[in-house]
């Protein structure tokens, strides 16, 4: 496909996909306090798997037992990412949800080289500490780290292995029953989470115009174009270019949440971000010298 060879296009792509998630932070920080974590995630990704089954049913017909497996796996790293992440959201801010999570883009290499068996090299382990300090910054309260910050970042680990397994498998597999294998799985965690609280319908229009957004645009299509640019590009570029959802998330917060953005929250922000960056670089130096 002469798109999958144009590299900008595909760029272009995925910051619609990184725009999408950065939104849905502001549009789901507004009712979370109506709706239960759980139900309004399981709402979401049972719609989302829905819609995408009603679109191209004979996709359903390519999913044999080993495809279940390793789609339902990765679909595991994701939905145990959005329930931490979403918890998260309650306890902290928009922009410090955003940024947090965009520390994936430092641990998806790393945890490529420990499965790779690849050396973790000097500068990335200098990456590493430097993204650390950046969010010791942005989340530290006093003399302890708050609890919402501390969840975000559990959920940045678990996108990271997503990304990771997705860059491992989604070349041998159809891209989209790959996604509604993913999307179910996380419909069926977060359906079994709503049940220790009851499971609840959202309570107003405004929550289901949430759902549907989060549903259709930032679930069904998103992970559609994400699962599919993997295919072409390696799992670091794919996480270096999501991490822009932070600066949406960011900016749409300033914007239509009324948050503003410390000078704590800025340095901090920036320290995760050029830790970002140092570690791409250091990736592609590695390359060049081996």
């Amino acid at each position: 496909m002469k798109l999958a060879k144009n590299k900008p296009a595909l760029a272009a792509l995925l910051l619609t996909v990184a725009a999408f998630w950065g939104g849905s932070f502001v549009v789901m920080k507004g009712v979370l306090n109506r709706q239960d974590v759980n139900s309004f995630l399981a709402c979401r990704f049972i719609i989302a798997t829905l819609l995408l089954i009603a679109i191209r049913p004979k996709a359903l017909k390519l999913i044999n037992r080993k495809f279940l497996a390793k789609g339902a796996l990765v679909g595991l790293f994701l939905g145990t990412g959005y329930i931490f992440q979403t918890f998260g959201l309650t306890l902290t801010t928009v922009a410090k949800t955003g940024f947090i999570t965009g520390l994936y883009a430092v641990v998806v290499p790393l945890i490529s080289a420990g499965l790779l068996k690849r050396r973790v090299t000097r500068l990335q382990w200098l990456a590493v500490g430097l993204a650390t300090m950046g969010l010791l910054l942005l989340s530290f309260k006093g003399f302890s780290v708050g609890v919402g910050e501390f969840l975000v970042l559990i959920s940045a680990i678990l996108f990271a292995l997503h990304i990771v397994a997705l860059g491992e498998w989604s070349s041998g597999m159809d891209t989209y029953a790959l996604t509604i294998v993913q999307l179910g799985t996380v419909a069926v965690i977060t359906t079994l989470g709503s049940f220790k609280s009851g499971f609840h319908l959202p309570p107003d229009a405004g929550v289901w115009r949430a759902v549907f957004f989060t549903a259709v645009f930032a679930t069904a299509f998103a992970f559609i174009i994400q699962t599919w640019t993997q295919s072409f590009m390696p799992p670091t570029t794919i996480a270096i270019i999501l991490t822009m959802e932070y600066i949406f998330a960011a900016g749409f917060a300033v914007i239509f949440a009324n948050e503003s953005l410390t000078v704590k929250t800025l340095i901090g922000g920036a320290m995760v971000i050029a830790a970002m960056y140092l570690i791409i670089w250091a990736e592609g130096r590695e390359k060049i010298t081996t």
